[in-house]
């Protein structure tokens, strides 16, 4: 594999994803929208097909999970209930030269990482250690300061003119109802989370769903960030995947144990380095939880979280039961240790939230090889995404090795037979080689050629994307070879 610099490598994802129609930036030709951005044809169907890995782990692998849809709208009290309202805020901070508006932390957290590049740690985690201080007692003035003593300048003007340190909500608000007058201010949902705990109450009861269960979600939220960055890493539109846990108070704790080590080997299941993640446990814990853990992962950009498992205790349906007046308590009638029924209680939660976009490029990251494959004086090399052919947006690439002698013909009427079952592509163009390497370019395990003897006696060309090989083996058999590989079950056991 050529070596390349963390940063030309995500510099080549990224330019990878355009060209093959991965992601692209939304509005483009109106010279684009900052911090959104589309998924191509290839990527819609990679992104589903993470999506579908997901919810079979979570949902359909687990007879105690369920999963809904809840609308994006809410009603405004929702977000007062969960805090969003009154919290959901970053410190912001603009420059009064360059106009330009920035996350006071992530300048702190910037200044940080060029101490720990340069080597000086000491001063790296004195500034950590100042800056979580302040953010946890919400010191604005004292950000502000932490940046003038840092000698931290705007990246744009260079200049270290600042205005004061102020909150700013992240939730974009609009207005509900037909009329200008009388209507209502309502939220696009900043997380996926509270259209599960308001319908606590409906799932449980249609679904007779007995503690423990869970409730899972896959949805669009949005933010208002600050500063948007890193490409589709954090975005103001963005999707989550996510699953509310609900316990016994008590067994909280050997609950988040459990799918603290779930998430992880679903995780690592898809054949990522171990030593590409890490968990992140909190010391510093949100008020309504009692633990909480992230999973991160080695971006070209360092190490950051993928997914969150939070132990959030009976904060969220407490809150709406105190502010909606509709008791959200369980009627639990097992029996305890001493033989006594559970009784009436609000169940305690244990949530686990991933970020979906986060993980596509996680994905495309681990996926992104550029391999060299020179013998001698001979320069070559390809560039492929080595997908776990689960993930795969395209399984198989149909070829006709020509444009005539009936080949088109019989090319298609192999894909016809496969198509149902299987994403596939037909392609006649360039020749064949070409043809393999813009397969491999987005992932596809598979290719196909037809040729002359196909006619004569029914066999194909297979070829692997990973290693090249060919095999010739009968037209009946395609479908029970192409199928043993891509199957969930080599995923989900």
């Amino acid at each position: 594999m050529a070596k390349n610099t963390n940063d030309e490598q995500f510099k080549n994802v990224i330019s990878h994803a355009k060209e093959y129609g991965f992601v692209f930036q939304s509005s483009e030709i109106y010279d684009g929208l900052s911090a959104v951005y589309d998924y191509g044809q290839l990527g819609s169907e990679l992104k589903n097909n993470i999506k579908t890995y997901w919810w079979k782990a979570m949902v359909q692998m687990h007879e105690n999970i369920v999963g809904i849809d809840a609308a994006i709208f809410m009603h405004p009290k929702v977000w007062k209930a969960s805090g969003h309202v009154d919290g959901f805020n970053d410190p912001m901070i603009d420059n009064k030269e360059s106009k330009k508006r920035y996350r006071a932390d992530q300048l702190l957290e910037d200044k940080i990482a060029r101490y720990e590049k340069d080597g000086k740690t000491d001063k790296a985690a004195q500034l950590q250690s100042d800056m979580d201080q302040a953010l946890q007692a919400e010191d604005l003035p004292r950000l502000k300061t932490l940046i003038e003593e840092h000698e931290i300048a705007c990246p744009v003007s260079g200049t270290r003119n600042w205005t004061e340190v102020r909150q700013f909500n992240l939730m974009f608000s609009t207005q509900f109802g037909a009329m200008a007058e009388g209507s209502e201010e309502v939220y696009l949902r900043p997380e996926t989370a509270q259209g599960i705990f308001v319908n606590f109450l409906n799932v449980q009861k249609t679904g007779r769903m007995k503690i423990p269960f869970g409730i899972a979600q896959i949805g669009k939220a949005f933010r208002n960030e600050v500063i948007a960055r890193q490409f589709i890493m954090r975005m103001r539109e963005f999707e989550q995947m996510e699953m509310q846990f609900f316990v016994r108070p008590g067994e909280d704790a050997k609950w988040f144990a459990y799918w603290k080590e779930a998430r992880l080997k679903w995780h690592q299941a898809l054949g990522t380095p171990a030593d590409k993640y890490r968990f992140h446990d909190h010391v510093k814990l949100a008020h309504y939880a009692n633990a909480a853990t992230d999973i991160e992962f080695e971006f070209p950009f360092g190490f950051k979280e993928v997914e969150g498992i939070h132990s959030r205790t009976d904060f969220d349906l407490s809150q709406h039961q105190q502010f909606s007046g509709k008791k959200m308590q369980y009627f639990d009638n097992d029996l305890n240790e001493d033989g006594k029924p559970y009784g009436n209680y609000i169940p305690y939660v244990i949530e686990t939230s991933i970020g979906l976009d986060r993980m596509f490029l996680l994905t495309m990251i681990n996926a992104f090889e550029e391999e060299d494959l020179s013998e001698g004086e001979k320069q070559d090399s390809r560039t492929l995404l080595r997908l776990h052919p689960c993930l795969a947006p395209v399984k198989v690439a149909i070829f006709p090795l020509t444009k005539k002698d009936g080949l088109p013909e019989k090319a298609k009427e192999i894909m016809n037979s496969l198509k149902l079952d299987f994403n596939c592509i037909y392609e006649e163009k360039d020749a064949i080689g070409k043809r393999y390497r813009r397969q491999d370019a987005i992932g596809t395990p598979f290719c196909v050629t037809v040729d002359h003897q196909t006619l004569e006696d029914n066999t194909v060309t297979v070829r692997h994307r990973d290693s090249m090989e060919q095999q010739r083996i009968e037209i009946e058999h395609l479908e029970t070879l192409i199928a043993s590989k891509v199957s969930w079950k080599n995923l989900l056991h």
